[in-house]
């Protein structure tokens, strides 16, 4: 299952009891906030949920997979998000095992 714009504006409405309208206001605000961030360059770090952060991809030669001709691929900057601990193991749980019993030494 994915979460899209109208769910997410949904779920924020019933977590804060604010209106569906409200809501929307406020992820727009945050999505408009580190949007703006990223523009300029910076780095947008939400303790828990992870960093937003600018990279910038060098200049490459690729291949045209439809004719086999050498390209060459400009560089560019890309957005990049790192999860933050808290969201990582909400992701990846660990699972502890118990510990194995030993053996009863033969006599």
């Amino acid at each position: 299952m994915s979460l899209n714009k109208a769910e997410l504006v949904t779920a924020v409405a019933e977590a804060t009891g604010e209106t569906k309208v409200l809501s929307e206001k406020m992820i727009l605000a945050t999505v408009n906030a580190i949007s703006a961030e990223l523009g300029k360059g910076e780095n947008v770090t939400l303790i828990g949920f992870g960093t937003f952060s600018v990279y910038g991809r060098a200049a490459r030669t690729g291949k045209n997979p439809r004719t086999g001709a050498s390209i060459k691929i400009s560089a560019k900057k890309v957005a990049k998000f790192k999860p933050g601990k808290a969201l990582s193991a909400l992701v990846n749980p660990v699972v502890v095992e118990a510990p194995k019993k030993k053996a009863a030494k033969k006599k």
